[in-house]
């Protein structure tokens, strides 16, 4: 949400300049990123930089006791990765619910707290198999937590991925240079010319009387415009990120090319994806689960990302419906289509399937009770 603002862009492209100039100093990329990344919250909100650095403080303290303890390892795993999860995710879905008012809250619940929460756990993660081998030093473990590119809306950086680079030099080579601002300026025109051109068309044909035909276009056209904002912002934070010096994840890989929803969920948004089944499924590492076992994982894990984007009953059926159908896919062995070894009519035809299943779903991210019955009860209006 950043990148709506313009003074944070001009901000981070003086970061750049900042970072390239002084490119010869060999720990540039580390001392300035964390002052930048302070003083850009400062700026923004003094809340806000209350707030994490706090959050930072807090769950550097328990990763570095993570770390060195070899007493009750795994009950302190827990309570470290329950407490985060109990007291923001569910503190702030309900301050988004109404449930409660605080003002420390009214500039942090819009700033991508929840992204941040996934980086913790996976920090955690990190710090419980690796044990000392896993330490790192605070400047880095900050850097990781307050990056801004992807501060708000991801890609959900891997703390392992991250602290490689934080070892490196910074380097931006022409190439990379001019592939990133060519990222920033697609992601630019996504989210503030065709989105905004979408929107509108879209609250247009959802003020008329829905039939059949109107449905059907607003479920494909929200889709549509759904991919265009996502991936519009992921564009921005991989071009900001890669320009600061560090790999940036990508977030949509072609996911309207998947023949299938395992695929589907590899593709779109699929460091989140990555995220659930790397944390879910490393306990059941040591042992192949069976069929039905990787079935029903797979309905938790749809139901975890639902409840992720909204702690509401919409984004609970907007998992499990998710999660069948991934189960269903598993048990009957078609999660992959390999398109060197079938037909194109085959593989075009699973990729419409598979398109047409997540178009009925995805109007569920417009979080309105009232707008996603009208248009599902619209799809049954065939007169008119």
């Amino acid at each position: 949400m950043f990148y709506m603002h313009m003074n944070a862009i001009i901000a981070m492209i003086g970061m750049i300049a900042v970072l390239m100039l002084t490119r010869k100093w060999a720990d540039n990329k580390r001392i300035l990123m964390i002052i930048f990344s302070l003083c850009f919250l400062l700026l923004f909100s003094q809340k806000l930089l209350v707030f994490y650095a706090a959050f930072t403080v807090i769950n550097y303290a328990g990763f570095v006791y993570l770390c060195r303890t070899t007493v009750w390892r795994k009950a302190t795993f827990i309570f470290a990765i329950a407490a985060n999860v109990i007291g923001v995710f569910l503190g702030v879905r309900l301050f988004v619910m109404g449930i409660f008012h605080n003002p420390l809250f009214d500039t942090i619940i819009y700033l991508g707290l929840i992204y941040n929460v996934l980086k913790v756990i996976d920090a955690y993660y990190f710090a419980y198999f690796f044990g000392k081998e896993g330490q790192v030093p605070a400047i880095d473990y900050a850097n990781y937590l307050l990056f801004i590119p992807t501060f708000t809306s991801g890609p959900i950086l891997k703390f392992r991925d991250f602290m490689a680079d934080s070892k490196k030099p910074y380097t931006v080579n022409a190439a990379l240079f001019e592939d990133s601002v060519k990222r920033i300026i697609l992601g630019l025109f996504k989210k503030i010319v065709v989105v905004t051109w979408m929107t509108s068309i879209f609250d247009q044909v959802l003020k008329q009387d829905l039939h059949t035909h109107q449905s059907l276009f607003l479920l494909i056209w929200f889709y549509i415009l759904i991919y265009m904002d996502f991936s519009g912002y992921s564009d921005m934070a991989i071009g900001f990120g890669r320009l600061m010096g560090y790999t940036m994840p990508e977030n949509f890989k072609r996911p309207l090319f998947s023949p299938s929803m395992t695929q589907f969920w590899r593709n779109w948004h699929a460091t989140l994806g990555d995220f659930f089944r790397d944390h879910i499924f490393m306990f059941f590492s040591r042992t192949v689960p069976t069929r039905w076992v990787a079935s029903g994982l797979s309905v938790l894990i749809m139901v975890l990302i639902g409840l992720w984007h909204g702690f509401t009953w919409l984004y609970f059926f907007y998992g499990l419906y998710h999660g069948l159908i991934l189960a269903i896919e598993n048990l009957l062995k078609i999660t992959t289509v390999n398109k060197k070894k079938v037909s194109k009519s085959y593989f075009y035809f699973r990729c419409f399937v598979t398109q047409a299943l997540v178009t009925f779903s995805v109007i569920i991210y417009s979080s309105n009770y009232e707008t996603v019955l009208r248009i599902y009860k619209g799809l049954l209006h065939f007169t008119g």
